[in-house]
């Protein structure tokens, strides 16, 4: 699995504005139900559910909100960098300014958890963070987690 199977440069936006966690994650959930005619409903609160088992704030200012919801077809990623950083309740208690926002197929297992590692993997190398955080395009970001 390779970055481009589920993240393509429409579904990244290089600067984002959200209030607070709550809003970043209704916003984001309302952009990706659009995108793939989902209910904004059901991706908001499969989003939260999974939220409140545990912050998706990793750390590193990154945070991976991620749930699986029935009707899609394969995992998406949309891809943000926040122009403020957020509240995320983060485990290492940084605000967040990327976020990986990934929805899956509900039967998808494995694929949601390779898209999950793949994710992680580029997303702890400090040297693409940085690029990812100093990038002025969407494009500019999409190359950065081509590496």
């Amino acid at each position: 699995m390779e970055i481009s199977d589920i993240l393509s440069e429409d579904m990244i936006l290089a600067d984002f504005t959200a209030d607070n966690k709550r809003n970043l994650l209704e916003k984001l959930s309302t952009f990706v139900a659009d995108k793939y005619s989902l209910d904004k409903n059901t991706v908001f609160e499969a989003i939260l559910e999974r939220e409140n088992l545990g912050s998706t704030g990793y750390g590193n200012g990154v945070g991976y909100p991620h749930a699986r919801i029935d009707g899609l077809k394969k995992v998406v990623t949309l891809f943000v960098r926040l122009n403020k950083p957020l509240d995320y309740d983060a485990a290492d208690s940084q605000d967040v300014d990327i976020v990986a926002f990934m929805i899956s197929p509900e039967n998808s297992g494995n694929d949601h958890l390779q898209a999950l590692a793949m994710l992680s993997r580029a997303l702890k190398n400090n040297n693409i963070c940085k690029t990812i955080r100093q990038s002025k395009s969407a494009h500019d970001i999409y190359v950065a987690l081509q590496k």
